[in-house]
């Protein structure tokens, strides 16, 4: 098992990702792939986990992060529809007579 870890606010270490040995191994080979049809390079097995090694950790926080706002989005809405729901619950108190 393969974990990202990166500092949080409190100065503590995260994992932020945990890629399995096969998960991982199938990136390896695909950046293989990306090298020999993009740039006719073979590349080994160390230079590819080295390659996966520098993008997660440059890229791995960003994306976590993106991923973080993406939810904010998506949970203020709902909330916005719960809250609209909730608003219809109420009875009028408005006297007729």
């Amino acid at each position: 098992m393969y974990k990202l870890l990166i500092n949080n606010f409190e100065g503590r270490l995260d994992s932020i990702l945990e890629l399995s040995r096969e998960k991982r191994n199938r990136l390896i080979n695909e950046i293989q792939g990306f090298f020999y049809d993009e740039r006719e390079e073979e590349i080994g097995i160390i230079a590819a986990e080295k390659v996966l090694d520098f993008f997660l950790e440059e890229l791995g926080a960003l994306i976590y992060n993106k991923g973080l706002d993406d939810s904010r989005l998506w949970f203020a809405k709902k909330l916005e529809n719960i809250e609209i729901d909730y608003d219809l619950l109420y009875k009028n108190t408005n006297s007729k007579r």
